[in-house]
């Protein structure tokens, strides 16, 4: 018998005043439960229960004892309880992260509206262009941009599909004009974005002959972030690659334009990963959910703003 279920058949004597009667409660014989108490006092080398044929009695030490062991039984429940609530009821804090683009754009708001149905669950949320170990870092969830994932054995939800435009600033086209073909790039300064999605050396550009490849010339600038990039553009240091998240809002106000319209880069699936499908937490269920609703909507209306 473990230690765990010692502890239980000891409280069951103590608060029943028999074997006999402990036996009942917990689905055993008597012999077995004075076996028992004989080897828990063996391990201990202290007598918990003076017993006769009459009656029981706890000593001293099996007082103190009872009541060690009955905080700790009803700690346990306590537990089992919110362990068995956490797959009914959303509460509690959520570590996810995403990538910035859509984390920036997307997913801050998406907390926001959940937490007006969801005010218990509590978020940590990390912005970052890579690809996380969710075991290794902690997350409970990883929103991520890939046009397809590694066999992790995690499950992988797919919330929508995006993908990047060229733009630049309404002052920097009109200083050096509007390029007609992806060809013409080769005489615009050509902004590099630099990270796990973004192409550094060349752009796959897809348009209306299928996809045409532009190798890129000497940048007057790198940079690591499409919320940075924005930044940089809109500031007319050149033309620069825009996932349709970061650029819709330049697209609404005239501080970006977008440059050959009728040309786009390769799509990516948005996914929303999490380690398990059996047990999920009552909060991560709920939040996916939410995502799969709440999410492609939003990424259509964008598409549309950016004339897609």
């Amino acid at each position: 018998m473990d230690v765990f279920q010692t502890l239980r058949v000891f409280v069951a004597v103590a608060q029943s005043g028999s074997f006999t009667a402990a036996a009942e409660l917990l689905d055993s014989t008597t012999t077995n439960i004075s076996k028992a108490i004989s080897s828990l006092e063996a391990r201990l080398q202290t007598r918990l229960i003076n017993r006769t044929t009459r009656r029981l009695a706890l000593t001293e030490a099996g007082t103190r004892y009872l009541q060690r062991c009955e905080k700790i039984l009803h700690e346990v429940r306590e537990a089992d309880e919110e362990a068995g609530t956490a797959q009914i009821l959303p509460a509690g804090r959520l570590k996810i992260h995403s990538m910035s683009a859509i984390g920036n754009h997307y997913v801050i708001d998406a907390i926001a509206r959940y937490r007006e149905t969801h005010p218990s669950v509590m978020f940590d949320l990390t912005l970052a262009n890579r690809l996380p170990d969710l075991l290794e870092d902690g997350y409970d969830m990883s929103i991520v941009l890939a046009r397809d994932l590694p066999d992790s054995g995690f499950v992988a939800q797919r919330l929508g599909i995006t993908y990047s435009i060229l733009c630049a600033s309404p002052a920097y086209l009109k200083k050096r004009g509007h390029p007609e073909s992806p060809s013409a790039l080769g005489s615009h300064d050509c902004l590099r974005i630099v990270n796990t999605i973004m192409p550094a050396e060349s752009w796959a550009l897809e348009g209306p002959q299928g996809v045409e490849t532009f190798n890129l010339p000497v940048s007057p600038f790198h940079i690591n972030t499409a919320d940075a990039m924005t930044v940089a553009i809109e500031s007319g240091m050149g033309i620069g690659i825009q996932p349709i998240a970061s650029a819709v809002n330049g697209l609404k106000a005239g501080t970006l334009v977008r440059v050959l319209p009728e040309y786009k880069f390769e799509e990516y699936n948005v996914f929303a990963i999490y380690p398990s499908r059996k047990f999920v937490d009552a909060k991560i269920k709920t939040w996916v959910d939410f995502l799969k609703d709440y999410l492609p909507a939003l990424l259509d209306s964008d598409k549309r703003i950016a004339g897609s």
